[in-house]
């Protein structure tokens, strides 16, 4: 049997391109014919490569919500990307394509219904973002990490399964963390994750706090590239790096509490790992609030503490990482005894029946 071909797509930030790499490596190579389509500049570019996979960059623009001459412009983006990805999916002539959402996805979508190919997305969040409103239409099946997200999506072809989490992170080793690290076991580890772009209100506030903080913690800091402050370098129990790749399945294995931004992708992640979770989304004012509403749910279900950022500073920090402390126990047990599910199977199974067509 020939090797049924498979687009990928999915962009803008690590949490639009993770997902997706954790179904590239499950399907396998050997079975599928794999390419995957992004923007030129994204963080999609260099993690996709990596794989030493096929990878097509086109013109994106960006998606607003509100009015903007920039608007206009991106207009023009997103037409000429639906022509260039056409253009592509033309050569590749794939069985399916693939999105995990974000601005590069809708002009595959655009491309791939005018062909005649299935899409499936996947959206991870509470609410839809706008790439996956617009692509909703368009697509073959949508599948989503909450059940409260279902209602926003024709109930036809909309199926609940969870997030899809890379196997990987689920075997890291806490001996090789701590080694990697060059930490001991006296005192609990507290990874703080910021997102792939970094996040600077947190970067700054944990950093303003480091005298306390590494008195209690032995600090991992991925902050975000170009965002490593060498004067603090030397600071002894506080680890900085710009992003993790290979080695994170071991940091989380050696860490005892996380600090995350409310991206679905890393708290499904870390709820997969019983990892209790501090979690300070994006403002209503840096997005559209899903991460809020994430956190929310989160918190709701016994899984997390959410700090808005509009209340972060070092008292703040400290207190609610604190109360972390104290309970973390109970928080493991509740995300133990949770029925969230892992979708990578799921999506899987259903992209493999496209092979088998």
């Amino acid at each position: 049997m020939s090797k049924k071909k498979i687009v990928f797509t999915g962009g803008g930030s690590a949490g639009h391109v993770t997902p997706n790499i954790a179904i590239i490596n499950e399907i396998g190579f050997e079975d599928w014919d794999i390419h995957y389509i992004g923007s030129k500049k994204g963080i999609e570019k260099e993690l996709i490569e990596k794989l030493n996979i096929p990878y097509y960059p086109i013109t994106s623009g960006k998606l607003r919500r509100y009015i903007d001459f920039e608007n206009v412009v991106d207009m023009f983006r997103v037409l000429k990307g639906c022509l260039e990805a056409r253009s592509t999916l033309k050569r590749i002539k794939p069985q399916l394509v693939f999105s995990k959402g974000g601005f590069v996805s809708v002009p595959v979508i655009v491309a791939a219904k005018s062909l005649g190919i299935p899409i499936y997305i996947h959206e991870s969040d509470m609410t839809p973002g706008l790439a996956n409103k617009i692509s909703q239409r368009f697509a073959t099946r949508i599948f989503t990490s909450f059940e409260e997200t279902k209602k926003f999506f024709p109930a036809d072809k909309t199926r609940v399964i969870g997030s899809p989490i890379r196997n990987e992170i689920l075997i890291g080793s806490a001996q090789k963390g701590r080694e990697l690290l060059g930490f001991h076991d006296r005192l609990p580890i507290l990874t703080i994750m910021g997102g792939s772009l970094g996040a600077k209100k947190i970067n700054e506030t944990v950093r303003d706090s480091l005298t306390e903080l590494t008195k209690i913690y032995q600090i991992v800091h991925l902050c975000g590239k170009g965002n490593v402050d060498q004067s603090l370098a030397q600071v002894s129990g506080y680890k900085q790096f710009e992003y993790v790749s290979d080695e994170l399945p071991d940091i989380l294995a050696a860490t005892d509490l996380v600090l995350t931004r409310g991206g679905s992708n890393a708290i499904f992640e870390f709820l997969a790992l019983k990892i209790p979770m501090l979690i300070i989304p994006l403002s209503k004012k840096q997005s559209r609030g899903d991460q809020i509403l994430n956190a929310k749910a989160f918190e709701e279900k016994g899984y997390s503490l959410t700090l808005e950022e509009e209340n972060l500073n070092s008292e703040t920090l400290n207190n609610h990482l604190k109360k972390l402390q104290e309970n973390k126990e109970t928080y493991k047990a509740t995300m133990k005894a949770s029925v969230q599910g892992n979708g990578l199977k799921v999506l899987v199974d259903e992209i493999n029946q496209i092979r088998k067509k």
